[in-house]
């Protein structure tokens, strides 16, 4: 069993930055391949960054150059680094772990990964 908890949403003005974070615990390959997905009112869920094991990152077109997915693995916790946040990045953000799925690029299915955390809002102003 792996178990998520997301912290570091709020609200941001357009042009701004913040960082999320995910607490990981439980069984230790929980720290494997991790990603970060997100979910728009009204909208599907859909992936935004993914980490494999070897650190390997991968971005969803919309977020390249903006955002960052790392990860320390002394303290179990991953990151997401977003930077000019835009009102269209207004959404719940969900991190979510799956050592086998999660470690080869953006998942096509995202409804059959692991593990989920309960999210953390981030709502962008303009």
């Amino acid at each position: 069993q792996v178990h998520l908890v997301e912290s570091g949403g709020g609200s941001v003005q357009a042009g701004g930055s913040t960082r999320l974070t995910c607490s990981v615990s439980g069984d230790a390959r929980g720290m494997y391949c991790l990603g970060w997905f997100r979910q728009a009112p009204g909208q599907e869920r859909e992936g935004v960054a993914v980490i494999n094991g070897v650190g390997r990152p991968t971005y969803t077109d919309s977020v390249k150059g903006r955002f960052t997915i790392s990860r320390d693995m002394a303290k179990n916790t991953l990151y997401l680094q977003m930077n000019t946040l835009k009102p269209e990045d207004t959404a719940m953000y969900y991190c979510a772990s799956d050592p086998g799925r999660l470690c080869h690029g953006m998942p096509p299915f995202i409804d059959r990964l692991s593990y989920w955390g309960q999210g953390t809002q981030v709502t962008v102003s303009s």
